[in-house]
């Protein structure tokens, strides 16, 4: 039987959730995050329900790191702006977000990274429009894109807004 097995996947920035319930289903099934790279995922073999995964779009902070390490979280690695985190299911719950304010907080700083990396394709897709080569199309393209993951997160956003009126 391996003992590791790698898989290649893709998630879109608003499926950020779904990309750790799958993680957390593939621990449950034996197989908890090792490590990860750009879309790629490296799983080392577990007892089944042995780990629970996290992970947050997080800036690199060795503090951050270190704060994680006292709570008994393991630093996975991180895929772009994402860190990964996984802790022993037996020592208790694992949650990065303690109330809904942290997780609206989170989904906006998502939403500032969007939001400034779209309107850089934007005018970058604008100015290059002009240009001999016309290759200002790719960037408009991921613009579009870039600001559709944006009214996704806000969706995410607006629905925490309704729970959080409903729990005051």
């Amino acid at each position: 039987m391996e003992d590791r097995k790698t898989i290649r996947k893709w998630f879109w920035v608003w499926s950020f959730e779904e990309e750790e319930d799958w993680l957390n289903e593939m621990a449950m099934n034996g197989w908890v995050l090792e490590s990860v790279s750009l879309l790629t995922y490296h799983f080392a073999r577990c007892e089944p329900g042995e780990y629970s995964v996290r992970l947050e779009m997080h800036s690199y902070d060795e503090t951050y790191l270190s704060f994680m390490k006292e709570t008994g979280a393991e630093y996975i690695g991180r895929m772009a702006m994402w860190i990964y985190f996984r802790k022993k299911t037996a020592d208790g719950p694992f949650d990065l977000f303690s109330d809904i304010d942290s997780r609206i907080r989170h989904l906006d700083k998502i939403s500032k990274m969007l939001a400034a990396v779209g309107a850089a394709n934007l005018l970058i897709g604008i100015a290059n429009s002009f240009s001999p080569a016309r290759l200002g199309w790719i960037n408009l393209l991921c613009a579009t894109l870039l600001m559709y993951s944006l009214g996704r997160i806000h969706g995410k956003k607006e629905a925490l807004e309704r729970e959080r009126l409903l729990h005051e």
